[in-house]
């Protein structure tokens, strides 16, 4: 496996929602699956690091640290289980190392995800 780097672009979520655009989560997870189907498979045991860009909305005056990182987290790695993680024994559990942030998307950031993957050695 090779290093890899994508920027997916979209709205992140976490959570299923209660009110408001109930399809937003999972246009999310589609997204996240068309951006990154081509990419190489992960094979062997990696690190992932990934920094989500979220709109200032999502940073509202009552609840200033944003969504449940974990919460964010869940819901990539669940739908990069479908395409770089698919042929790798255990999916997402070869994921040895995790370096994740949230942070706002400001001036010409558009909102979604950078994501990291690197090839380790644990042998």
């Amino acid at each position: 496996m090779n290093y890899i780097s994508k920027r997916i672009r979209g709205l992140p979520y976490g959570q299923l929602k209660a009110r408001g655009n109930r399809e937003a989560p999972r246009l999310w997870t589609e997204a996240i699956v068309d951006e990154t189907r081509s990419l190489p498979k992960v094979s062997d045991a990696c690190i992932l690091k990934a920094t989500l860009l979220l709109p200032p909305d999502k940073f509202p005056v009552d609840f200033p640290y944003g969504p449940d990182l974990d919460n964010l987290l869940k819901r990539l790695l669940d739908a990069l289980n479908k395409t770089v993680f698919s042929e790798t024994s255990g999916s997402d559990s070869c994921i040895v190392a995790l370096s994740a942030m949230k942070t706002r998307a400001t001036g010409t950031d558009e909102p979604g995800v950078d994501l990291e993957i690197l090839p380790v050695s644990v042998r």
